[in-house]
């Protein structure tokens, strides 16, 4: 925020995008990046949108060093691996539904966020290129949305899980005069 104000009162090149890592698997931006990027009205251009491989579809809680991989060599982008299981739990019915791939699904679900405005891909082979660029054709119902954005949810951080408990008895029923 502070880059952007500057920029505009200094008259200087403004700043329009930020490009950094976001997927279903990792969504720590939204916390506060991505409601900046909104208010601010700018984009986000998405790096390691498939989490460095891990949303591709080959891995899962049984496989989850597949030969050939990178991710097995160097894990990275750091990701909470049993969150991402459930999340491939619900991706692969979706993908069956679409006749489509895992990273397919995973990637039309970046793509239907409002602040994104590009994603940068990566693939080895020409049938993953096709397999990633198929996603600008999947309309993912509301249903599907839905069911993606619970179970890939950022758990509460402090403060937000600690106002519940403050506020447990303040909306008692009270006499009212």
């Amino acid at each position: 925020m502070k880059a952007i104000g500057i920029s505009e009162a200094k008259n200087l090149a403004k700043l329009d995008t930020l490009q950094a890592y976001y997927s279903i698997a990792g969504r720590d931006l939204e916390r506060e990046i991505v409601p900046l990027l909104q208010d601010q009205r700018r984009g986000l251009l998405v790096w390691s949108p498939l989490a460095g491989g891990l949303l591709s579809g080959k891995y899962s809680r049984e496989n989850q060093k597949p030969e050939d991989s990178r991710r097995s060599a160097f894990d990275f982008p750091l990701v909470d691996k049993e969150r991402t299981w459930r999340i491939l739990d619900v991706l692969r019915p979706i993908a069956q539904a679409h006749e489509t791939s895992v990273a397919a699904v995973a990637l039309a679900w970046i793509l239907a966020k409002p602040f994104v405005t590009s994603v940068i891909i990566g693939a080895k082979r020409v049938d993953q290129l096709r397999q990633n660029l198929s996603a600008v054709e999947i309309q993912l119902t509301a249903d599907e949305i839905g069911r993606l954005d619970e179970v890939s949810a950022l758990p509460p951080e402090y403060p937000g899980w600690m106002i519940p408990f403050q506020n447990s008895n303040r909306l008692a029923d009270v006499p009212r005069i």
